[in-house]
C-alpha cells in the first residue's frame, strides 16, 4: 500500500516551476468510469429498480457518499447508504478483477514522470480497498503517494484531496498541475488553486482560466506540464 505520509524531501523537477502532478484515477488514468455506473445498475436491478441513464451525469466523479445517496433517494431502494456502500465497493473490484484498461497514454505518462523524477501523487474520491487493487495495475512505485476518499474528511468536489496530496509532497498547491476527467474532479482542484488539465470521460468540460481541456491523455507530456506553469507566470 502506498502510504499517505508526507513525502518527505521530495524533490521538485529541476528547471521548471512545476513542482507536483496531482492525477486522478478513474476515468483519467484506468477506463473505468463506465465500470462504476454498470455496477451501480447491476446492484440497483437486483433490488428491483431501473436506474434513469441521464443520472449517470449526477453520479460520475463524485464521492460514494454523494452518488450513492443520490440514488437511493431517487429510486426509494429500501437499504442504507453503508449497505449500499460495500455492494458497490465488492461489485466494483469484482468488475477490475476482470478487466482494468488503462487510458491511452496513461502508462507512458507515468514512466515519464517517474524518470525525471516529478513528485507524483494519486488523488482519488474511490475507497482505499479500491486504489490498493487499482495501483497493481498502474505501478505504485509511480507515485510518492496516494490519497483516497475515505482517508480526508470531505472529498471531491471540496479541495481537501489535493490540499492533503500538495502538503505531502511539500508543494504548492499553485505550482501543482493536476489531471481530471470530471466537472467535480476539476472543481476540486481549482478550489486548491491547482492547474488543471482537463480530460473528460462522460460529460464535457470546458475550458477556464487555470484550466485546459485535451482530448486524451497523449497529448499531455512533462513539457507541456511545465509549458502551463510558465503560462502562469
Amino acid at each position: 500500500m502506498t502510504s499517505t505520509v508526507p513525502a518527505l524531501g521530495t524533490r521538485t523537477a529541476e528547471g521548471s516551476a512545476l513542482q507536483a502532478v496531482l492525477l486522478d484515477m478513474d476515468g483519467t488514468l484506468v477506463d473505468t468510469e463506465g465500470f462504476w455506473w454498470d455496477v451501480e445498475t447491476e446492484v440497483f436491478a437486483s433490488l428491483g429498480h431501473t436506474l434513469d441513464d441521464s443520472w449517470r451525469h449526477v453520479v460520475v466523479g463524485g464521492p460514494m457518499t454523494r452518488s450513492a445517496g443520490f440514488l437511493i433517494e431517487a429510486t426509494g431502494a429500501d437499504i442504507t447508504l453503508a449497505e449500499l456502500s460495500v455492494l458497490l465497493n465488492d461489485g466494483f473490484e469484482e468488475r477490475i478483477g476482470r478487466d482494468l484498461p488503462l487510458m491511452p497514454g496513461a502508462a507512458r505518462l507515468l514512466a515519464e514522470l517517474s524518470a525525471h523524477d516529478v513528485p507524483t501523487a494519486l488523488v482519488s474520491a474511490s475507497h482505499r480497498r479500491i486504489i490498493d487493487r487499482v495501483l497493481k495495475s498502474l505501478g505504485p512505485e509511480h507515485f510518492a503517494l496516494t490519497v483516497a476518499g475515505d482517508e480526508v474528511p470531505r472529498t471531491k468536489p471540496h479541495p481537501d484531496p489535493y490540499l492533503t496530496a500538495a502538503a505531502g509532497l511539500g508543494a504548492d498547491p499553485a505550482r501543482c498541475a493536476v489531471v481530471e476527467d470530471t466537472a467535480t474532479g476539476v472543481a476540486a482542484a481549482e478550489a486548491a488553486g491547482c492547474h488543471v488539465v482537463a480530460v473528460p470521460s462522460v460529460a464535457p468540460i470546458t475550458p477556464a482560466a487555470r484550466r485546459t481541456v485535451v482530448t486524451s491523455l497523449e497529448e499531455v507530456d512533462l513539457t507541456f506540464l511545465r509549458g502551463l506553469m510558465t503560462q502562469m507566470r
